[in-house]
Formats: structure tokens, C-alpha cells, sequence
């Protein structure tokens, strides 16, 4: 009976500590990374009141914070310049020990299935280049992936399912190709640890990944937010319900301190893109808000064309421009535009390269002093109609527009009557501007560039960055 006693004491003293020990969210654990030279926000749980120290190896200095009646702890701890590896100790009383941690820099990439397609690729969707870098990576290049898992919400959960991935062979195939590629860049330019973060789901709307707070106080009128009275979302794509997603993924990692924020998504909502021009700035500066830096870069990716129902239609037309409009309305923002990186029959273009090294020259021109590259997509400054002709002069650079060929396709002009016909496009002598014109069209009074949801790029800057499709109408 004794033995029973002492052993059931055993079991109970057992269960104590389990439930003592600092309980830590997903995205902190072996193999992450944290922002260089800032205070890097901490959190989890404990038991309530229950004091916790931090202590790193890069630092002598301790950090003692107390749990308040719910178990939640924060804190922030400062990190020193990037290298690495170090550890970190969660202790209150029983010691938690995250290992191999580096210090660089961390950018959360965001979005919809071309953010989440993998290095691997989908299902008979293949990754280009993607080979070489699976079995070529060695664990001593310091980028650092990390995926969470698709989860929905009606709540704002403290948690979500993560992994963080060394780079070795199945790390660099289960990371996001386009946040790979963004990383592989700067780490090859900046030669310090990068880190990614990827928070996506495919197939998803905007409205998912912001919160109820944004929604409500911004967009009540006009988007379906009954689900939050219900208090559960539907069976059929929950998904898809406005802030589900916001909730089951992207709130468990605010604060996680980063340098910024990439997000490539704006496929599902092409029928929406009058919307989208306000709901993309709102997004921005909501994150921006809850991670506590009204500055904080956000870059993101133009859609790619692609035929959808029909080549012709211009669905995919109007959002690359509303996106592109967005520009004006985000503080530090960026596009990356990808008018030469589609396929017309996939959705999932295997040139993830061009789009993550787009993003890594915004963002090594932006933020960390790289020279000598222009970084922009081409855009049109200046419209004017005379002489029976278009005449556009382009936000190009210092080195112009081309290529030197000067004759460029993918115009359309129309008249008074709103019917476009095909136009040709001919480089000026200043090589910063075209002249526009179609013998079908007089006397034009609109042009438009890019703007069929299928249509091939023609005109790029000195770097080969293809010029954002626009038009000069709001038919």
C-alpha cells in the first residue's frame, strides 16, 4: 500500500511539473532565428503569478518576468549584432532550453498558394531551379525556414502548429519558394542569417487575414462578419470567412519582431479589386500596428497573368493595376511585379526565383543600403493624347526603359466609343517615354498596357524588372 502511495505521489509530482514548465508557443523553438540589434519580444505560459528568468548565451544579462493570472508572461530581450549559434533558457524552476538559435534577420511572408507553394513544388506544378538547391543545401548556409500549420479560427489563438527547418535537403524542399528564394538573396548579398516565417494558405481572400477589429471598424457594410456572432464558422471553406485566418495563424506570431513583412496573395480577390485598393492598405497598417512599427517595410507581388476562365477577360488586368495603385497608399511599401513570370495554364508559375529576388532587391535597396540596381517596376508618370497618338512617359530609373528593339506590343487604345483595339508602342529618343498608336483608333482618349488576364510583357527596365501592366481609364 505504501509502494502504491509513494508511486501515485510520483505520478502527481510528475503531472506538477509538466504543467509548471514555461509552455512556450510553437514559433519559438530549436533552429529559430531572432532580429538583430533589437529587443526581440518573448512569450508563453506559465503557472499563474510563477516568475520566469531568461538568460541567453550571448549575454550575461538576465530577464525576470511574472506570469499574470491567466499564465501569460511577455518580455523582450536584447539581441546583439547577427551570428551565432546561441541558446536560450526559459527557467521557473524547471528550465526550458531553446538550441541552435542564430541572430539576423527575420521577414514573415504571408499570402495565398503562390506564397505557400513549396520549394518542392505542388503536384505536377514543379519549382524551377528548385533541384540544385535542394541537393546542394548544406545546413552551414544560415537561412532558417519555418511553416505554420493551416489553421482556422473564430478566436484569436494564442498558439499555432510551427516548425522551424535548418537548411538541409528537406528544409529547403519544404520551404516557400518564393520566401527561399527572398532569403537565398540576401543571404548571399548580406552574408548573415536569414529567417522566414510563412503564414499561408492557398486559395484564400484578404478579409481572412485581417481581424475582426480592422473589419469591423473599417469594412462592417460590406463584408459578411456573422460568423463572429455565431460564434462559429461555417463547415463549407472557414477558410475563406473574414478574420479566420487572421485568428488561427497570423495572431500567433505578434509580436514575433521582424524586419518585415512580404505577402503575395490577390488571386481570389481579382473580382473585388475596387475593394482591394482599400483592404490592402488597411492590412498594411494593421500589422504595422499590432507589431508596434508604423515603418516597418511591407513589399508584396503583384499576380502574375494567367488565363482563369477566359485569355481575353480582364479580370486579372484591373487587380495588377489596383494593386499597383496601392503603392501611393502604403508608406514603405514596394511591388514586385511579375508581367513576364506567368504561365497561361497554371496558376502556380514555376519562376519563383524572379519573384523572390524582386522582393530581395526592394528590400536590399530599401533597408539595407544596397547600390547600384534599380529596384522598381517601371510606371507611368505621365499620360497624354495628341496628334492621333498616346504618349506615355515612365517612372523608369536613370537607365530607361527597353529592351533596345524600341517596337513594343501589348497596347490597346480606344476611342470615345470605349472599344479597344491592339496598339504598338515605340520607344522615344529620351528612352524614358512611348508613343502609342493603331490606325483602328483615330483619336484616342484611353490606353491601356498589360491589362488581359493573359497577356506577355514587353517593356522592363535596365535590370529586367517588367513594367507594372496599367491603363489610363476607369471604365
Amino acid at each position: 500500500m505504501k509502494r502504491i502511495l509513494l508511486t501515485c505521489m510520483a505520478i502527481l509530482g510528475s503531472i506538477y511539473m509538466i504543467q509548471a514548465k514555461v509552455d512556450l508557443p510553437p514559433i519559438f523553438a530549436d533552429n529559430m532565428i531572432l532580429q538583430q540589434q533589437t529587443d526581440a519580444a518573448l512569450w508563453g505560459k506559465a503557472e499563474p503569478g510563477a516568475k520566469v528568468t531568461i538568460t541567453t548565451t550571448w549575454s550575461k544579462a538576465k530577464t525576470t518576468v511574472n506570469a499574470d493570472a491567466d499564465g501569460k508572461w511577455f518580455a523582450r530581450v536584447a539581441t546583439p549584432v547577427a551570428g551565432g549559434p546561441y541558446e536560450i533558457a526559459f527557467n521557473d524552476g524547471d528550465k526550458v532550453t531553446l538550441k541552435n538559435v542564430l541572430i539576423g534577420e527575420v521577414w514573415i511572408c504571408s499570402g495565398q498558394s503562390n506564397m505557400e507553394m513549396p520549394m518542392k513544388g505542388f503536384p505536377s506544378q514543379p519549382t524551377a531551379g528548385a533541384a540544385d538547391l535542394i541537393l546542394d543545401a548544406k545546413p552551414s548556409t544560415l537561412i532558417r525556414s519555418c511553416n505554420l500549420k493551416r489553421t482556422c479560427s473564430i478566436k484569436e489563438e494564442f498558439s499555432c502548429s510551427a516548425k522551424w527547418y535548418v537548411n538541409d535537403p528537406e528544409g529547403v524542399a519544404e520551404a516557400s519558394a518564393t520566401a527561399y528564394f527572398f532569403a537565398h538573396r540576401l543571404y548571399r548579398t548580406l552574408n548573415i542569417p536569414v529567417g522566414i516565417i510563412n503564414v499561408s494558405w492557398g486559395g484564400t481572400p484578404i478579409r481572412s487575414w485581417m481581424s475582426r477589429e480592422v473589419l469591423e471598424a473599417e469594412f462592417a457594410s460590406e463584408i459578411d462578419l456573422a460568423h463572429f456572432a455565431k460564434g462559429e464558422l461555417p463547415e463549407n471553406r472557414p477558410q475563406s470567412c473574414a478574420g479566420s485566418l487572421y485568428n488561427g495563424m497570423l495572431h500567433s506570431v505578434i509580436p514575433f519582431t521582424a524586419k518585415g513583412f512580404l505577402w503575395y496573395q490577390g488571386c481570389t480577390d481579382r473580382l473585388r479589386y475596387e475593394q482591394y485598393i482599400r483592404l490592402q492598405p488597411a492590412f498594411a497598417k494593421m500589422l504595422r500596428k499590432y507589431w508596434n512599427n508604423d515603418k516597418m517595410p511591407f513589399y508584396f507581388v503583384q499576380i502574375a497573368p494567367y488565363k482563369y476562365k477566359d485569355a481575353n477577360g480582364c479580370d486579372a488586368g484591373y487587380m495588377m493595376w489596383a494593386q499597383a495603385q496601392t503603392l501611393a497608399l502604403i508608406p514603405n511599401s514596394g511591388m514586385a511585379t511579375t508581367h513576364d513570370a506567368g504561365e497561361k495554364d497554371c496558376i502556380h508559375p514555376a519562376n519563383k526565383k524572379a519573384v523572390g529576388d524582386r522582393l530581395a532587391f526592394l528590400a536590399l535597396t530599401n533597408d539595407y543600403g544596397i547600390k547600384g540596381i534599380d529596384a522598381k517596376a517601371p510606371m507611368p508618370a505621365k499620360i497624354e493624347f495628341k496628334d492621333g497618338s498616346a504618349f506615355i512617359d515612365f517612372d523608369c530609373g536613370k537607365l530607361g526603359i527597353g529592351p533596345i528593339s524600341g517596337i513594343y506590343e501589348g497596347f490597346e487604345l480606344a476611342g470615345e466609343d470605349k472599344v479597344f483595339y491592339p496598339a504598338v508602342g515605340v520607344l522615344q529618343k529620351d528612352r524614358r517615354s512611348v508613343k502609342v498608336a493603331c490606325p483602328e483608333v483615330p483619336s484616342p482618349v484611353a490606353v491601356r498596357y498589360g491589362m488581359r488576364n493573359w497577356s506577355e510583357a514587353a517593356i522592363f527596365n535596365n535590370f529586367g524588372i517588367p513594367a507594372s501592366p496599367f491603363r489610363s481609364d476607369n471604365w
